[in-house]
This record gives structure tokens, sequence and C-alpha cells, in this order.
């Protein structure tokens, strides 16, 4: 290893899970931290924190200047964006390898290139893997947009070039639904990323949204297998498993194959996702998107591959290959892994941030609480939602899913509503049990099945 320290660019859950693999590796470590997040668990692990800013993110975790002169001042090796903030900037990428240090991540160029969603949809297509019908490129207006909707026809998807989060994405199912829809789109885009642009995709209609994680060293590139990632809110995903369910070993082998292909063709380091929409009627799937970076869902796939995800970034990071070769690497079991977040799912999601007076964690065999939580903390409301990540694992989906249940009412969180009775419908749910869902699947369940749910069910002081 080339590296001794470093330095974790980010907050939250994946701070922690960033600092203990880290240390695990005998890394000394620095945290950055606003002044909301003094108090968090991530400052407490670390070896040493420097204070970044304001609580608003763009003073402090986006501050690029900020965190350049913490990592100067502490003279880390390395700096590791975690998911989120400046984990996709190709410019803050550059900005800590001219300082000296080792970016835990692909370099700058692989950044620019695959953020780009339209130019990544290129490379795609020239490494041969599936694309969704729609443009070649960005669409420069309305009038050329509108050309290509006729040609492929409704409905389709209106999606921002940049960025992502599901920012600046509209469905239109008719030409009128479109021409309203575009305009508010680029806007939307322009005012979260900076970045107007637009690309149109057809709608694949109940799909399901599956991804593969891969590792490259900029020489050797490997696939950890697949996730299913279909049970999304308002293009959020909720709950995520792996490996997919249901996949058949041929389209598993074509896709897994397929994202091996994309990152051996611009030399990918480090880790990241290639994310796909899946139709099961006809067993095709298409490219969407890379995601350069570690993503919050990684825990399902170490849990049925034993890999560390985060400590194999931090030795790629340091110059070392990649630890394991593809006969290596195979798929035990099934994982699944519940999004805990500070919202209550009785009222429309509202964030309910506040003070931790009670928590409970479930233990035993196959069971993992990923977390930044601890009884007396108090969650900011300055910052995503997220609380932390239960994540199961069992011989088969059946035994997961009976664990997850147990974990689940195993969990307690007292003083701040959280989406655990959530996760516990949808744990009893038919339907999930069955694999029966796609894309689009949560929305309506939301709304038929657990607007009727008893809100006494509530972890809430």
């Amino acid at each position: 290893m080339t590296i001794r320290s470093v330095l974790v660019a980010n907050r939250g859950e994946i701070a922690v899970r960033i600092i203990r693999a880290a240390k695990a590796l005998g890394l000394r470590t620095v945290q950055v931290h606003s002044q909301a997040d003094a108090g968090s668990l991530a400052v407490q692990l670390a070896d040493e924190a420097i204070d970044i800013g304001p609580p608003a993110a763009k003073k402090s975790y986006l501050n690029v200047e900020a965190v350049i002169a913490a990592a100067k001042a502490a003279k880390v090796d390395a700096v590791h964006p975690g998911y989120g903030f400046l984990s996709e900037n190709a410019d803050f990428a550059e900005a800590v390898v001219a300082v000296g240090m080792k970016f835990v991540g692909p370099d700058a160029a692989a950044i620019r290139l695959l953020g780009d969603k339209v130019a990544a949809r290129q490379v795609a297509a020239r490494a041969g893997v599936p694309t969704v019908p729609g443009s070649d490129g960005r669409v420069s207006d309305l009038a050329e947009a509108a050309a290509i909707v006729s040609r492929i026809g409704f409905p389709v998807m209106i999606k921002a070039a940049a960025g992502g989060g599901g920012r600046g994405i509209r469905i239109a199912h008719s030409l009128e639904e479109f021409e309203r829809h575009f305009p508010q789109a680029s806007a939307e885009a322009a005012a979260a990323f900076g970045d107007g642009g637009l690309y149109i995709e057809k709608v694949i209609e109940k799909a399901r949204h599956i991804e593969v994680q891969i590792l490259g060293d900029g020489t050797n590139f490997v696939h950890c297998y697949e996730r299913e990632c279909s049970l999304q809110r308002r293009r959020q995903k909720v709950w995520e498993e792996a490996p997919a369910v249901g996949l058949p070993a041929d389209v598993r082998k074509r896709l897994c194959d397929s994202a091996v292909a994309l990152a051996r063709s611009v030399g990918y380091s480090g880790a990241g996702t290639v994310e796909y929409l899946y139709d099961d009627a006809s067993r095709d799937f298409y490219f969407i998107e890379v995601n350069t970076r570690i993503q919050v869902e990684h825990p399902v796939t170490e849990m049925i591959t034993g890999l560390d995800l985060v400590q194999e970034m931090l030795r790629i990071a340091g110059g070392q290959p990649l630890s394991v070769r593809q006969e290596d690497i195979a798929i035990a079991g099934h994982a699944i892994e519940c999004r805990i977040n500070a919202e209550d799912p009785y009222k429309g999601f509202m964030p309910g941030p506040g003070t931790v007076e009670t928590l409970a964690v479930p233990e035993g065999e196959g069971i993992r609480f990923d977390t930044m939580l601890f009884a007396g903390y108090t969650v900011p409301p300055f910052y995503d939602s997220l609380l932390g990540k239960l994540i199961v694992h069992g011989p088969d989906r059946a035994a997961c899913l009976a664990r997850l249940r147990t974990a689940l009412a195993g969990l307690k969180i007292i003083g701040i509503p959280t989406t655990v009775p959530l996760h516990e419908a949808l744990a009893a749910d038919v339907d999930v049990a069955a694999g029966r869902f796609h894309t689009r699947f949560l929305e309506n369940w939301l709304e038929t099945k657990f607007a009727a749910s008893p809100s006494g069910a509530r972890e809430v002081a």
C-alpha cells in the first residue's frame, strides 16, 4: 500500500463505514465535518476531525477548497468521497490529485465521461451494451426532441444529461405532455446540476431496475454480480437485494459480462455500478447509466460475495492490483437491504429530524446494521434523511425474508419517526415475497395497501 492515511470527505453512515474499513487496513483516518456534525459518530471514530464550515452543505461538504485545505492540513495520502456530495465531481478528483494525493475512485477523465449520461450511453453502445431506444445524444431543442418521440413512440422519459437522484426527469404519454414537460425538465436540471442538457429515452413498461457491481484496477476488471433495485419511491431506491430475483442464469451472464466490457473499454479503476432496465417478458436488458462511486446498497453485494468493497477501493487507490479474479467471486445465498430514513411513512414521508432517545439494534447470524446512530444523537435537519441500512443474509430468499422480518421487529429507534414500519409491511407482502414487482410497483402499493396500515405501528416517542 502506498497510502497510510485517508481523509473521509463525507458524513453519516457512509463516513462511519469508510472509517471502519480504513482502520481494518491499518490506515490513519481523518474526518471532515460541518459544525452541525461536530458530535457525529464518524467524528468520534476518526483519529482526527477537522471542521470545514457551517451546516449548509454548499459551505462545507460541497466546498472543494475547504475539503482540500483540510486534507493538506492533515497531510493525508488519500481522499475517499463516499457517495453523494463530491463523489462524482471530476473537478474535485482533479483537485485532490493536483495536491499530490490519491482520489479513492476512478480518475477525473472517467468520472467526466461516464457522469454525462449521454456520453455514457455512447460508451456503452461502443462496448456492445444494449441501450434504451431514444436520442443518440443531447437534444438541442423541442423540435428535435419531438421528431425523436414521433419515431420511438410514447410513453417517453425526458432525462437530465448530468446529475442523478431522479431530478430533471419527466415522463410524457402524449405530445401535449411532452411539450409541457420538456422545458420543466431542462429548468430543473439546470438548477440542480448547472446543466440543462436533456436526452430522450423510451419508457420500458413494468421494467425492473438491475445493476451490476464492478471493480477495476485499470488493468484487471471483474463483476461482483448484480443487485435488484426495483422497489423505488419517486425514483429513489427504498429496498435492494442481491442477487436479482428470478434472473435466468444466461441473462445474468450476459448482463454481468456487458458491465465488465464497459469497464474495460474505459480502463476503469475503483468500484462502480452499471445500471440497467430489465424486461421480464422479453428477457432483454438496457443500459441506463454508470455510477462512478460506491453505492448506498453495496452491502448486499458484500454479503453474498464475502468481499469488502470499501477496503478493495482503498487497496486499489494504494496501488495494489485487484485482490480477486473473476473465478474467485461466487454468489452465496441471498441478501436484502432496507434503507432506514428519518421520515414518517404515514405522513407522506415527511422528514423527522430530532433526538434518538433509545436505540436497540438486532444481532445475530446474517444481520448487519450500517448506521451513524447512537442513543442521544440528534439527527440534524440539513442533510439527506438516511439513518442507516438494515442488511440481512440467508441461504436463500425465503430464509432471508424470514430473517428480515425478525431483524425489523428487533430494530427500535425511539424518539424520531422512521421508515421501519414501511419495511415491515413490505417484508410481509405476498407480491414482494413472490418477486412480483417492478420500478412502478411501490408507488401503487403505497396508495392501495400501505395507506390503510395502522399508524400505531410507528416507533415514535
